[in-house]
């Protein structure tokens, strides 16, 4: 599953992030492989929002496919 299909109130763990330049700068914003995060919003052909602790990422939708998650 990619994280372009998370529903929104879903609990997610991802599972990987296939580009080199994408993992490093998603690392910097606490989004990395085994992480556990919960999809707070997802905008219709837009971004997916997802919250850790206290901060909202927003994620582009094409990225978002790339993303492998699972959800917990």
């Amino acid at each position: 599953m990619t994280l372009d299909l998370a529903v929104k109130g879903q609990k997610i763990e991802v599972i990987t992030i296939p580009d080199e330049n994408i993992r490093a700068q998603a690392i910097r914003l606490g989004i990395y492989e085994g992480a556990k995060l919960v999809c707070s919003e997802k905008l219709p052909a837009g971004p997916v929002i997802l919250q850790n602790r206290m901060q909202e990422i927003a994620i582009g939708r094409n990225l978002a496919k790339k993303i492998a998650i699972k959800t917990i």
